[in-house]
Formats: structure tokens, C-alpha cells, sequence
């Protein structure tokens, strides 16, 4: 790889770097700067399980934006990202299942339905009431979740089940056994205040 070409795709990282962080904040707007906290490196998993087969993927790169003033919460994976132990797999979510480059995200917007204050120290069960979209499809759903506030961060993990089906993603009946009709998906992001992660 040559300079230039080096240039060119250290560009387009922080250009895409950029877009995804104006993304979180437009989302969250009307909002100060101190109240959004935001994560650009998240980890979403999820994993199957059949007599057959595991499939598990995971990706590093989802995005993540919760506003503490107005209990908001945004989050947002780009499909292509995530990675399988076997890259044939990979390609058939990609391609045959998800459909990535005509959907090519999943997202989550929803509000804290707790009465809690995420500007003091300590740790809260909540549930967030918003649309998971996946796949060109909407789902009104109810997420739980756990956010752990210390030392101006906010550590915010999750896990809930995604059903094939509600997303209308078609499995082909010749591999139908290999997977499952139910996905658990994990969420984990370190947030911190957006003045610090634009900087």
C-alpha cells in the first residue's frame, strides 16, 4: 500500500468517524453537549445455538448515544461488520439473510422508562422503550439493560432475544436446522461526555 492509498482510506475512516457521531447527535437533538455521552467503538454480539450448529458473531464498531437530561438512547451497527469464526457464513448473512447492502444497518432509538439520575455515581436497572429496526423492519420493543455511572463514564450493557421471523428474514428450508429461530444479542459500550469523544 502506498502512501497516497494510505491517505485516501485514513480519510475515509475519519470521515466515517465523523458521519456516525453527527448521526448520534442529530438524533438526540435538541441536547447540550454535556448531557449526550457517546461511544463510537461498542460491542454487539449474538449467537444461536441448534443441534447442528453455533453461530456466533460479534463487532466492534456499533455506535451508541444516550442523553442522561432527557433519558434518551440510540444505537447503531453497521451489518457488514460483524465477524464470523467461518467466513462462509459471513457471506451468507451478508448476502443470503440480512441482505446488508440493501438494509445495511440495525438500530435501536428508544427513552428510559425509569425515573433515574444518570449524572450521579452508581449503578441502575432500566428498560427502554423505543423501535429496533433490522433488516428494512421495525419492532416496537422493550430493552432491559444495566448502566453503571463512575468517574464520567457510563458502561452500558444489555441482552435480549431478536426472533427471526419478526424481522422477515427469510431462512432457506435446506438450512433451516442450522439455525435458529431465535437470536440473543449483547450489547456493551463505554460512554463518555461528547465534548471529550468529538475532541
Amino acid at each position: 500500500m502506498n502512501y497516497q492509498t494510505a491517505a485516501i482510506l485514513s480519510c475515509k475512516h475519519i470521515a466515517k468517524r465523523l458521519f456516525f457521531i453527527t448521526t448520534l447527535l442529530v438524533s438526540l437533538i435538541p441536547a447540550k453537549s454535556q448531557d449526550v455521552y457517546l461511544s463510537t467503538n461498542s460491542t454487539i454480539s449474538f449467537f444461536s445455538e441448534t443441534p447442528l450448529e453455533n453461530i456466533d458473531a460479534v463487532t466492534n464498531q456499533a455506535v451508541g448515544a444516550l442523553n442522561v437530561k432527557t433519558k434518551t438512547v440510540f444505537f447503531k451497527a453497521k451489518l457488514s461488520t460483524f465477524e464470523f469464526k467461518k467466513s462462509l457464513m459471513q457471506e451468507h448473512f451478508n448476502e443470503n439473510y440480512m441482505e446488508s447492502e440493501k438494509y445495511p444497518f440495525a438500530t435501536f432509538n428508544g427513552t428510559i422508562n425509569e425515573e433515574v439520575d444518570l449524572t450521579q455515581e452508581g449503578t441502575y436497572q432500566i428498560t427502554a422503550t423505543g423501535k429496533f429496526s433490522s433488516h428494512g423492519v421495525d419492532q416496537d420493543r422493550i430493552i432491559p439493560g444495566t448502566i453503571v455511572v463512575k468517574d464520567d463514564s457510563l458502561e452500558v450493557t444489555s441482552a435480549f432475544d431478536v426472533k427471526v421471523a419478526d424481522h422477515q428474514i427469510k431462512i432457506p428450508s435446506v438450512v433451516a436446522q442450522n439455525i435458529a429461530e431465535t437470536m440473543q444479542v449483547k450489547v456493551h459500550a463505554v460512554m463518555t461526555p461528547a465534548e471529550a469523544t468529538s475532541k
